[in-house]
């Protein structure tokens, strides 16, 4: 690894709200995101990419900086 990427932040994306009955879109995008499971959490590297699938379904995630 090179030092930039130890650099970036990191956010940690728990799913709080279940995506059934939204949109097959959110469904995806969440999936995407790597979380299968109520609760379950993931960590994921801090990229605009990132912050623009977690701003699209900010209705069933908690994110935190970590």
């Amino acid at each position: 690894m090179d030092s930039h990427t130890t650099d970036m932040k990191r956010l940690r994306i728990t799913l709080v709200r279940s995506p059934l009955g939204y949109s097959q879109r959110h469904k995806a995008t969440v999936r995407a995101l790597g979380l299968r499971r109520m609760h379950q959490s993931v960590e994921q590297q801090d990229t605009p990419q990132l912050r623009g699938m977690v701003a699209k379904v900010t209705h069933l995630v908690k994110v935190e900086e970590i």
